[in-house]
Order: C-alpha cells, then sequence, then structure tokens
C-alpha cells in the first residue's frame, strides 16, 4: 500500500498558510504599484506624453474612464492634464506635485 498524505484538517495551519498567500499576494501589489509610480515619475521628469490607453493602464483603470475625467486632474502624486490631440488619439502629460 502506497502511503498517501492527508490535507491537514488544521484549521490554524490552513489559517496561516492562506494568510501568507494573501500576504504574498499584497507585497506582489506593493510591487506592482511602486513600479507603475516609478514610471509615473519618469514619465513626469521627462515630460513624455501618453495616450489615453497607455496612461489607463499606468493608473489600472478602463481608457474611457480616464477621458470622461476632464482636461485636469490628479491621480496621487500628479497632476495629470491633456495636452493635445494627435489624429484620434488624446495626449496627456503627467507633472509631478509634492
Amino acid at each position: 500500500m502506497a502511503d498517501t498524505i492527508a490535507p491537514s484538517n488544521d484549521l490554524a495551519t490552513n489559517h496561516v498558510v492562506a494568510e501568507d498567500i494573501s500576504r504574498g499576494n499584497r507585497v506582489d501589489q506593493l510591487r506592482d504599484l511602486v513600479e507603475s509610480l516609478h514610471i509615473a515619475d519618469e514619465i513626469a521628469e521627462k515630460g513624455y506624453l501618453v495616450s489615453s490607453s497607455e496612461l489607463a493602464a499606468l493608473i489600472d483603470i478602463n481608457s474611457s474612464a480616464v477621458t470622461s475625467r476632464g482636461d485636469h486632474w490628479v491621480w496621487r502624486n500628479w497632476v495629470v492634464s491633456r495636452v493635445r490631440r494627435e489624429g484620434n488619439q488624446i495626449l496627456w502629460q503627467l507633472e509631478r506635485v509634492d
């Protein structure tokens, strides 16, 4: 007969494992956030213009939500301004505020 390992029914052990996974997910989310903030800083420092879809990807919202916010709004530590339109694309600029 082969030995089999039964799943743990120990609630405390299962809770700790779930908590570690949950903590790991939160840490991964924070790393992703910090990476996004660094990217936003670089975009602002270099004066790059970004499209609505690029900005939406950066701040993790739907593209239509970007344009519905108006021409000038704040996201975290940046003022986001609509600067011009190129063809069918709206271009945005980020300016760091402290």
